[in-house]
């Protein structure tokens, strides 16, 4: 009798039960984790982007003469078609292969796991180690290539694009890996039975159903592009000449170089604005926003 009692008890909602989402307090300490190094920093930056303060004493309100400044720099144009140019040819170069390898990935063989994982062993490294190591291999006096490769402009840009590549194709192949491990397996078989090959299936069945896959690993390239920071200042530290100065290198020249933190603010503000505003037009033209799934059939 008490059994049949409390398990008619447990199936009710009793009073003070809520059923559905969970109680908002369990979000509590990743908003604040949020708030504190993410939002409080940025809010900084922009309220330091009306200043002038070269790192002592109290900030002095200038108005807008740092974003008039950044307006009519002449670096600013250079630099934002380096960034603009760095981040297309990265996302191009890691989406390509990091697809591959992820599509290819999501088999159970026991030699892909193996692979996969020792493969995932680069985006475990820090930047800094990572641009650190490539500086050593591709020093044209004792590395691997007996050549001046950050001397000039082409071999510098595509170094800083296959050190980034070789850093972060790792996660978005796990990305591309997870996607392509949730397509319904009866879509390749309806295929098969359909006479279509294996090359046809992955562009009628794989790609199509990882368009959502896709938007998030390309959001995550676009804005890590934006941001790169170490293997510029590693590597080239801008050069040769200002060739690879992009807009983070040009931000660290001004605030740590210049000690003028107050133009340093204006053009992390005006990333952090590029990034959000590129990541929503992004996000609202591959409709992604929708969070519709595309699995057929489930």
């Amino acid at each position: 009798m008490s059994l049949t009692v409390s398990t008619r008890t447990k199936g009710r909602p009793g009073k003070g039960v809520r059923a559905g989402r969970p109680h908002a307090a369990w979000a509590l300490p990743g908003v604040l984790f949020f708030a504190f190094f993410a939002v409080a920093p940025m809010a900084l930056a922009f309220y330091l982007s009306f200043t002038k303060w070269n790192g002592l004493g109290d900030p002095e309100p200038v108005g807008l003469d740092n974003w008039q400044k950044l307006l009519h720099d002449p670096r600013l144009s250079q630099s934002l078609t380096v960034t603009v140019l760095l981040t297309v040819v990265s996302w191009a170069f890691q989406t390509v292969i990091s697809l591959l390898l992820g599509v290819w990935a999501a088999g159970h063989q026991r030699n892909r796991a193996v692979l996969s994982a020792i493969f995932f062993t680069p985006f475990l490294l820090s930047s800094t180690a990572i641009a650190l190591l490539f500086y050593a291999l591709l020093n044209p006096n004792f590395g691997i290539i007996h050549a001046d490769t950050f001397g000039s402009t082409s071999g510098a840009f595509l170094a800083i694009v296959f050190v980034g590549g070789w850093q972060f194709i790792p996660f978005h192949t796990l990305i591309y890996q997870g996607g392509a491990r949730q397509i319904p397996e009866v879509l390749y078989q309806a295929a098969a039975i359909d006479g279509a090959g294996r090359y046809r299936q992955f562009f009628s069945i794989t790609l199509p159903q990882l368009r959502n896959t896709a938007t998030t690993s390309s959001v995550l390239m676009i804005v890590g592009s934006l941001t790169y920071f170490e293997t510029v200042l590693i590597l080239t530290q801008g050069g040769p000449g200002t060739d690879t100065a992009i807009l983070p290198y040009l931000m660290y020249e001004a605030g740590f170089k210049s000690y003028d933190f107050g133009y340093a603010s204006a053009v992390a503000s005006f990333l952090v604005v590029a990034a959000t505003a590129l990541s929503l037009l992004l996000v609202r033209l591959t409709g992604f926003g929708a969070m519709r799934s595309t699995r057929e059939g489930m």
